[in-house]
């Protein structure tokens, strides 16, 4: 059996790890074979690739790389006994049949007349490590690349081959890995930031301050021991979001939506508006986007409601999503989107792009803050009015917040039939509830019938998802709209979320249950020879 022995280069711990499986993927995420919790160490870092005598070392392509013997490991390499590999703060060292543990080396004397010594054990003061930062900023072969253009991976490759290159002309000696992962994150990446948006089972990243950052996992939050050096580099990091997205956050806005390249969605704050300094919110989204299949086997939803669903999407139902915070709405709305026909135009709208969509007939719109001296802002209702010139076969608004919610439902009601939409509420009633008062936040003096008359003819269905105690989302309520009773609009539930309790682990009971009622439009569909299953329904 394969022996290996882990050691702590900060602090010289050792231990010895038996390898009994093939791959042996090591890294900091939970699920690895071999767990090194360390923001140096990729959430999946590399792997052992064991046949019968022969092992081979994976590199999984993380920021930083592995170091075989102190030489950086491409793709793959042989890892023969005796052999040193090098990942984050870590060394693992093979050891071969009947090896002792090699000694821990001490660092090399300094030779006489030497300035410094071969390998570099000094502290990196402040200074010096600005300084390389400064150097590494005006270096010209990161000058003349075009950043909006490049992929980020070969940006860092050319960073770390930069810090090394300046940190060995400064020294006389090769950089610790770990420092070379923080100063390419730092000047190109995301600081401490990097090491959760690549841990999968991160959902979402609080930053509370310089020196305070949370994080959600399965609905679960935690501090973490990550913090930015100062105010300062909080501010670099979050100037550098905002950039290429031509977005800004100063005194005169001190406030801010946006979003990373794969999507994450990004709210930050400063002050004089928040008294503990900059706060930031990062909303990851998978890496694969969800599917129908992914939420029936999280419980959010049943296949039945599944099937439902998206019979009603395909034949353009207008739907009204609606949920607390952090209930997964977005998520819903980017997974109905699917089942769209691909030979539809589709005309998406938000404030922070998130949705994706994979129809190739896709027309994504973002809103406009204003620039700095408070023009030009071009908000959500702008949009959503000029998309009606631009023959959609549907829309779909991220969010609805106040008055473009006259004008979506004017747009369901005129022929674009399909449209999705999300809002916050605490139930399905009080969705209604709030979608009378954005409509009424247009500014028409509207009589609360003639709104209430817009709501039942434009919104055919409404689901309303939760988020439970123990962190799961589930779909607690699938109403169809069927028309208006004196001042009320007449909900029929569909489908219900029943909760039981909570096991002993803490973990939410309960039931999803057909109510026994056959929608409106299914009766419709059947009528015009469209088969429907009927047994969705059924209690």
């Amino acid at each position: 059996m394969l022996s290996l022995i882990v050691t702590d280069l900060a602090t010289g711990t050792r231990k010895r790890i038996q390898v009994s499986k093939t791959p042996f993927c090591i890294g900091k995420a939970a699920g690895n074979d071999l767990i090194l919790p360390h923001e140096s160490v990729g959430a999946r870092h590399c792997q052992l690739v064991v046949e019968g005598d022969r092992v081979q070392v994976q590199d999984l392509r993380v920021p930083g790389g592995t170091l075989l013997n102190d030489r950086l490991v491409e793709t793959a390499a042989p890892f023969l006994a005796g052999d040193r590999l090098t990942v984050g703060k870590f060394q693992i060292e093979r050891l071969g049949d009947g090896d002792a543990p090699s000694p821990v080396v001490p660092p090399v004397p300094q030779a006489p007349g030497s300035s410094v010594p071969p390998e570099w054990t000094r502290p990196v003061t402040p200074r010096m490590r600005q300084e390389i930062l400064d150097e590494l900023q005006k270096h010209p072969d990161l000058m003349k690349m075009d950043f909006a253009q490049t992929p980020l991976e070969e940006v860092r490759s050319k960073a770390t081959h930069v810090i090394r290159t300046l940190f060995r002309r400064k020294t006389g000696s090769s950089a610790p890995e770990s420092l070379v992962q923080e100063l390419v994150s730092e000047a190109v990446g995301y600081g401490p930031l990097e090491s959760l948006l690549r841990d999968d089972s991160v959902d979402e990243i609080m930053v509370n301050g310089p020196s305070v950052i949370y994080v959600e996992r399965q609905g679960k939050i935690a501090r973490t021991d990550c913090s930015f050096t100062d105010e300062d580099q909080l501010m670099n990091i979050l100037r550098r979001i905002l950039a290429p997205i031509g977005r800004r956050i100063d005194q005169s806005s001190p406030m801010v939506d946006a979003r990373l390249p794969d999507g994450s969605r990004v709210n930050a704050i400063i002050p004089p508006l928040c008294l503990i300094g900059p706060v930031m919110t990062i909303r990851k989204f998978a890496a694969r986007p969800y599917t129908i299949h992914n939420l029936i086997e999280r419980g959010t939803l049943t296949r039945n409601m599944a099937v439902f669903l998206q019979l009603a999407v395909r034949y353009r139902r207008n739907l009204l999503i609606s949920g607390g915070t952090g209930s997964g709405k977005t998520t819903l709305l980017n997974v109905f989107s699917s089942f769209i026909p691909e030979d539809e135009r589709i005309i998406t709208i938000e404030d922070a792009a998130e949705l994706r969509l994979r129809q190739p007939h896709v027309i994504p719109l973002e809103a406009k803050p204003p620039n700095i001296e408070g023009q030009g802002a071009i908000p959500i209702r702008k949009l959503l009015i000029n998309s009606l010139r631009m023959r959609p076969d549907r829309i779909l608004i991220g969010e609805c917040r106040g008055g473009e919610a006259l004008d979506m439902l004017q747009a369901m009601n005129t022929g674009h039939d399909g449209s999705m939409t999300t809002l916050h509420a605490n139930s399905a009633r009080d969705a209604l509830n709030r979608l009378e008062t954005m409509v009424l936040m247009a500014g028409m003096d509207l009589p609360i019938r003639a709104i209430r008359d817009q709501i039942a003819s434009a919104i055919h269905l409404l689901v309303h998802q939760a988020r439970m105690p123990d962190g799961s989302r589930k779909i607690v309520a699938v109403c169809e709209i069927t028309g208006r009773e004196g001042e009320t609009i007449v909900l029929q539930d569909l489908f219900r979320y029943e909760k039981k309790g909570l096991d002993d682990d803490g973990r939410v009971q309960g039931d999803h249950r057909a109510l026994g009622t056959v929608p409106k439009f299914v009766q419709d569909l059947r009528a015009r020879g469209t088969p429907v299953d009927l047994s969705l329904f059924k209690e």
